[in-house]
């Protein structure tokens, strides 16, 4: 049950992503948005799917599951770890394509949401493993539940204010 909550909003999060993502040209992926000449050093959708992909290997490994086929390369750790940060790509020579990077997120994503609904609720109590995040999340629950949810809609909001900044409007 409780892993199909944390479902649930991992779920939504995918969606929005989704909405988010159309219309977005693959040139401007990796690009500060611009506003009257004005450089808006602010996560562009490169750098904020790329950080999300990051994450849900590690609710699959931690809920006891394989996550070799979504567990993040060196090079995205190096790139879009929490303590990196963003950079404007005006050539597309730091990050990886577009498509690569979305297809990144979108797998890792389902694969964290696919284990969270087959875990047993007993494993969600149990406590987090994550020293650093222990304080803020006591329990493997709320830490995945913050990694699948809460992390995904802060980065979403980003993402939504990166699309105005660049003048696509609201998705």
């Amino acid at each position: 049950m409780i892993g199909s909550m944390i479902a649930d909003s991992a779920a939504l999060g995918v969606v929005n992503c989704k909405k988010l993502l159309k219309g977005i040209p693959s040139s401007q992926f990796g690009r500060f948005a611009e506003v009257n000449g004005q450089v808006i050093q602010s996560n562009h959708p490169a750098f904020i799917l790329g950080h999300l992909s990051l994450y849900p290997s590690r609710v699959v490994a931690e809920l006891g599951g394989d996550a070799s086929a979504v567990a993040p390369t060196s090079q995205y750790e190096a790139l879009f770890a929490a303590s990196v940060a963003c950079v404007d790509d005006p050539d597309a020579t730091v990050y990886p394509a577009m498509e690569e990077i979305t297809d990144k997120f979108f797998a890792a994503q389902q694969a964290a949401i696919e284990a969270v609904k087959a875990s047993d609720d007993a494993l969600f109590a149990e406590e987090n493993p994550n020293e650093r995040m222990r304080e803020k999340f006591a329990t493997i629950g709320s830490m995945h539940a913050f990694y699948l949810g809460g992390h995904v809609m802060l980065h979403m909001g980003q993402l939504s204010a990166w699309r105005r900044a660049a003048g696509m409007g609201p998705a």
